[in-house]
This record gives C-alpha cells, sequence and structure tokens, in this order.
C-alpha cells in the first residue's frame, strides 16, 4: 500500500502541467531572472503549475521565439502581443493597470525638438520594435515636431532600457527613448544624475501577459486568479501596484496609430 501511495504521488508530480513564461528583455536576464523566479515560485505554489522563466540576450532574440510561438504565456510590449497574436493566436488575459507611456531622455534639462535641432543627430533605442521607447517616441516625434528620425537622425540600438540610459549619459546618443518604469529602476546613481526626461507621450494600455493558445483554459484561469492576488511585496518587485484583467480586443487602440 505504501509503494502504492508512492507511485501514485509520483506520477501526479510527474503529469502536473509545466508552462514556460517568456519575458521581454527590457532589463539584463540577470536583473530579470532575479525578479521573476520569484514570481514563478509563487506562481508554482498558488496553482500547482510549474511556470519556467524563458528570456533572451535581447528584444529582438525575444520577439524571434515568441512571433515562432516558442513560450506558453508571455509577457511583451503592446506592439509584441499584436504580432504575436496576427501569428500564433496568442490572447492577452492580464496586464498592469497603469497605462504605459514612452519617455524619451536627455542630458539636457530642457530639449529643443526643433527641425534644425534635432537634424543629423543620434537617437538611442532599447530595440526596433520596443513599443513605448522605440516606436511611440518616434510616432510622436513625427506627428508633433514633424520630425522623421528614420529620414533626418541617426538610430543606434543598445539593446535595452538600461544601456539607452547610460548612451545618453556618456553622450553616446543626443536623444534616448525609454519609459518611466525602466527609468525608475535605473540604479546607476552617476549617471541617472546626468539624464532628465525632457518628453512624454500619450498613455497607452500597458504589457500584456498573453497565452498561446494551446494552453489549458483552466490553467489560465488558475493564473489569472494568482496574478490578481499576488501579494505587493513581488508586485513591487515587478514595479506594479496592481494587476487587471485585459483582452485582445483592448489592444485593438494600437493598430489604429499607424504603426504597423
Amino acid at each position: 500500500m505504501k509503494a502504492l501511495f508512492i507511485l501514485l504521488v509520483f506520477l501526479s508530480y510527474s503529469f502536473a502541467s509545466e508552462l514556460t513564461l517568456g519575458v521581454v528583455p527590457q532589463q539584463s536576464a540577470l536583473k530579470l531572472s532575479k525578479k521573476w523566479l520569484q514570481i514563478t515560485n509563487y506562481l508554482k505554489d498558488e496553482t500547482g503549475i510549474n511556470v519556467v522563466f524563458k528570456t533572451k540576450s535581447s528584444i529582438p532574440l525575444f520577439e524571434k521565439e515568441l512571433y515562432s510561438g516558442a513560450y506558453d504565456i508571455a509577457y511583451m510590449n503592446p506592439y509584441h502581443f499584436i504580432v504575436a497574436n496576427e501569428k500564433q493566436n496568442y490572447e492577452a488575459f492580464i496586464r498592469a493597470k497603469k497605462n504605459i507611456i514612452g519617455i524619451i531622455i536627455s542630458k539636457e534639462k530642457k530639449a529643443d525638438f526643433s527641425f534644425d535641432n534635432l537634424k543629423n543627430k543620434t537617437f538611442l533605442f532599447p530595440a526596433p520594435n520596443a513599443f513605448a521607447a522605440t516606436l511611440l517616441t518616434k510616432f510622436e516625434l513625427k506627428e508633433k515636431f514633424n520630425f522623421d528620425i528614420q529620414k533626418h537622425g541617426k538610430i543606434l540600438y543598445v539593446n535595452s532600457h538600461d544601456s539607452v540610459y547610460k548612451g545618453i549619459a556618456r553622450d553616446v546618443g543626443y536623444l534616448g527613448g525609454g519609459i518611466i518604469r525602466t527609468f525608475n529602476n535605473f540604479k546607476d546613481s552617476i549617471d541617472k544624475e546626468k539624464i532628465n526626461i525632457v518628453y512624454k507621450t500619450n498613455p497607452y494600455p500597458s504589457h500584456p501577459i498573453a497565452y498561446n493558445k494551446r494552453v489549458k483554459k483552466e490553467d489560465i484561469k488558475k493564473l489569472e486568479k494568482a496574478f490578481l492576488n499576488m501579494p505587493d511585496e513581488l508586485k513591487t518587485l515587478l514595479s506594479i501596484k496592481e494587476f487587471i484583467k485585459t483582452n485582445t480586443a483592448e489592444y485593438d487602440s494600437i493598430k489604429k496609430i499607424g504603426i504597423k
């Protein structure tokens, strides 16, 4: 009888659900792992699902994995989600309540956004398809200041938000794109003292957590509940105050700004 009990426990453990969670690398893989491994441990304890943290060394590499359907669930930017939904039928189900806003960083306290000043300047971005840090800031510079970075500026992609902030502080570029959350989390005090937020974009729905449709609905329900009930100390690790339910339709507004 004891041997049978041990066998049943082993089989139950062996067949427990395991899901990969891909996280967009806005910071280094090491920094992300220190935060998200605590999140995945919590999710496993709450749901019984073995959630495995995954990321890549750069945003483009993450995009390649995401668009191939490599992740069961993923935390991604809104632009990534639009593409992932089209290519692999990912569906959004959770996001931070606070909307996302792109920022432009400069060593100057007040930037001159005139065409003559911006022409031929170097702009730093974390990746070509970083939503708020790259796409939104480019879009609004063109819409509001009639400056097309693609045509009249010089662009340097530097792999992460932290790299943008360091680069602007060290005169690698004139202006750089980021978001408030990663700017607030940027801990290099010497570099941070040298840079300023000189522009903020309009707000849009924040990064969704989305699931591939191959994932069982009952597992998504368990994960949804766990995110909504996550302890404050864990949400603080992610610089998120509150998670809310979302859905794919909420991100239709992203398509309308013409980024695609």
